[in-house]
């Protein structure tokens, strides 16, 4: 049916497509303002006002589409991302490239001209239909709507073909006409529960226990790579944002003993899950000669095959039922980690009899307490702090990779930016991520930050939300130790002038956090001393920066 000529054809299509999406269990929209995407954003906004769907709105495009990235992270369900035409699109690149190669479901809705502005020097107007294929091939480029009849019925139809097979990202272009927006009328779009795709086909390998194996967890590995270290016995040697750091098996001191003689030179079988970026033993030891590799593919866009040395792909592993394996293999693993990892502990003067053997003791733990914090100490109170109805976020800095050294088993749910390891958007992911997990407001959780000072001025913007909108409890913790300090792990370090590389790399900074974060409305708390720490990290309503002073 023709709508009546005061509806404008942008909004009714607009308001079909998000009815579509709701249908089928669509539950976020973020949306950017911009006059060409009106249609959408007035439609999102009556949606929500309806209680068919929760609004975000951002002013910053990037901001906008890792909030996306990380609300979709956390449900599993796809979220959407609108913005207008121009370099607006452009600037959800990284959110885009991200999802693609962490396999998450992200659906960006861009509005653009129509066919005849288009490459004739309009305002605003680029070629957008297909910016994304190279890392998001899923996309339409839909002609402005008339208000022809059937076109409320191809919006629909559309919105089910997008979500179709979902696993990252896709781009929808949606050309529109003037008039560019009228009055919303809602249609019946009762909201859908999201029904996950099912793997079009899954390719099973089934192994053995044997000695000489390790399993492997990278980023996103998930509890499925537990399960079959535990049924191998085989030494699990997993990544801190693996969400599999945790159980009998766990051998956190895995970097060391990879390098180590008796450990690492006996390693004949690897089975990977997920993405390691963390360390270069993994990959080193699967390029190996000599070395089976197996790897379980993720939802991302490259499978993980270091030195194209991986001897086969497979989407599930099964563990052949069988007698008990040799407990000694992964035993030696697991007892020689726990030895690296151990430090001296405090003698029992406190318990003494002894006058001053107590005050000793006591004068010792006044002094800790004043001491600086260290990355490792600052690492541990933050894994300590954190339990499973919390949310640990980890940004891309030094502190990753010291946690990752350090970080006892633990069944918490952690996250980091791995698929590209970029330092884009750590705020806004973890925004996206506390908002979606703390919808059941009888969890108590809160959502824990821990970047460095890089990462936080990287994503500065971030920390302005929607007007009128609900923060969830969320914890930034910065480490700032006043720049790029991950570089002097590298080999540049040895290598370059001190004095370029300072500028160049470590690219100091000396802003002020305390007012930053004032100007944005966030609690600051200061930490210069290690008897400071644990406090400052005892959650609190609303949103609270944590600056922990460290040094270079």
């Amino acid at each position: 049916m023709t709508p009546p000529s005061a509806d404008a054809p942008a909004s009714v299509y607009a308001t079909a497509l998000l009815a579509g999406l709701v249908r089928r269990g669509v539950t976020d929209v973020v949306v950017c303002p911009g006059s060409r995407s009106q249609a959408l954003a007035l439609a999102a906004a009556r949606f929500e006002q309806a209680g068919l769907l929760t609004l975000h709105v951002r002013i910053d495009e990037r901001s906008a589409g890792f909030l996306a990235l990380g609300l979709a992270v956390e449900s599993g369900v796809p979220a959407v991302v609108v913005t207008t035409s121009g370099t607006a699109v452009g600037n959800l690149h990284p959110a885009v490239l991200e999802a693609a190669h962490s396999g998450v479901p992200l659906l960006v809705v861009s509005a653009d001209r129509p066919e005849e502005l288009r490459g004739v020097g309009a305002n605003q107007t680029t070629r957008q239909a297909g910016i994304f294929r190279d890392v998001a091939p899923h996309s339409w480029d839909v002609a402005a709507p008339v208000g022809a009849e059937g076109e409320e019925q191809a919006a629909d139809a559309l919105a089910a073909e997008v979500l179709d097979g979902i696993r990252g990202p896709r781009h929808v272009n949606l050309a529109f006409r003037e008039p560019l927006s009228s009055a919303v009328r809602l249609p019946d779009a009762a909201p859908g529960e999201w029904v996950a795709p099912a793997p079009v086909s899954v390719d099973v390998v089934t192994l053995a226990p044997r000695p000489g194996t390790v399993v492997v967890a990278g980023a996103g590995a998930g509890e499925d790579a537990e399960r079959v270290a535990r049924e191998l016995g085989a030494p699990l040697l997993a990544e801190v944002s693996s969400g599999a750091r945790f159980g009998p098996q766990l051998v956190p001191a895995y970097r060391e003993l990879l390098g180590a003689a008796g450990f690492g030179d006996r390693v004949e079988r690897v089975i990977v899950f997920g993405h390691p970026t963390l360390s270069r033993e993994v990959p080193a030891i699967v390029e190996r000669r000599g070395v089976e590799t197996i790897v379980v593919r993720s939802p991302g866009l490259d499978d993980y095959n270091p030195g194209h040395r991986v001897a086969r792909f497979a989407d599930r592993v099964e563990v052949t039922p069988g007698p008990e394996p040799d407990p000694s293999w992964a035993r030696r693993w697991v007892h020689t980690s726990r030895l690296l990892l151990e430090e001296v502990e405090d003698s029992v003067a406190s318990l003494g009899t002894d006058y001053a053997e107590r005050a000793a003791f006591a004068r010792d733990q006044l002094e800790r307490m004043r001491a600086p914090v260290t990355r490792r100490r600052l690492v541990e109170a933050v894994w300590a702090a954190t339990w499973p109805h919390d949310r640990l976020v980890l940004g891309a800095s030094r502190l990753i990779r010291e946690l990752d050294k350090v970080a006892t088993g633990k069944r918490i749910r952690v996250h980091a930016n791995r698929g590209l390891a970029g330092i884009d958007g750590t705020i806004a992911t973890a925004t996206g991520i506390a908002l979606a997990s703390q919808r059941d407001e009888t969890r108590p959780g809160v959502t824990r930050v821990l970047m460095g000072d890089l990462a936080l001025l990287h994503d500065v913007g971030s920390l302005l939300g929607g007007a009128g909108e609900a923060w969830p409890r969320l914890q930034l913790v910065v480490g700032n130790d006043h720049g790029g300090t991950i570089f002097d792990g590298l080999e540049v370090a040895r290598s370059a002038d001190p004095a370029l590389a300072d500028r160049v790399l470590l690219t100091p900074q000396s802003v002020d956090l305390a007012a930053l974060a004032a100007a944005y409305g966030w609690q600051h708390r200061a930490v210069t001393e290690s008897g400071q720490l644990d406090g400052a990290l005892t959650p609190s309503p609303g949103r609270v920066l944590v600056e922990v002073a460290l040094g270079r």
